[in-house]
C-alpha cells in the first residue's frame, strides 16, 4: 500500500492496483509478447493461484515517495529492443504520473525471453 498525502487529504494506493496498471500499460505496447514470472516460486505460485495474471512479471517498490518499478518481458522476434523497451519506459511514465500522481524514479526491464 502507498498513500499519499496532500491538501485533501489521505490517499491510499494498493500494490495490486499499481501491478493491474503496469501490467496492462506494457501489454499494449508494441513489441510485447508476454510478461514473465520472475522467479521460480513465483512461477510454480501462479499455477495455484486463481488469478493467473496476479503479480506475474512486475515487481513494485517505493523509495523516498518515488516508484521503483521492475519489469521481466518477451518481445515478439525481429523488433528493436532497445527501441521497445524505451517505449515502455515512456508510457510508463506517463501513464502512472497521470493515474495516481506518484512520480517514478526508475523503471528496469529485463527481456527474459524472444517469442516468434
Amino acid at each position: 500500500m502507498i498513500t499519499l498525502e496532500n491538501h485533501i487529504g489521505k490517499i491510499t494506493i494498493s500494490n495490486r492496483y499499481l501491478t493491474d496498471l503496469i501490467r496492462n500499460t506494457v501489454a499494449e505496447c508494441f513489441g510485447v509478447a508476454d510478461m514473465n514470472a520472475v522467479s521460480f516460486i513465483d512461477d510454480v505460485c501462479s499455477f495455484f493461484r486463481k488469478d493467473k495474471s496476479a503479480g506475474n512479471g512486475v515487481i513494485v517498490r517505493v523509495k523516498d515517495n518515488r516508484l521503483i518499478i521492475n519489469l521481466h518481458i518477451s518481445v515478439i522476434y525481429g523488433t528493436n529492443i532497445p527501441a521497445v523497451v524505451s517505449s515502455i519506459k515512456h508510457e510508463l511514465m506517463y501513464t502512472v504520473k497521470e493515474a495516481t500522481g506518484i512520480d517514478v524514479a526508475r523503471i528496469n526491464i529485463s527481456v527474459d525471453n524472444i517469442t516468434e
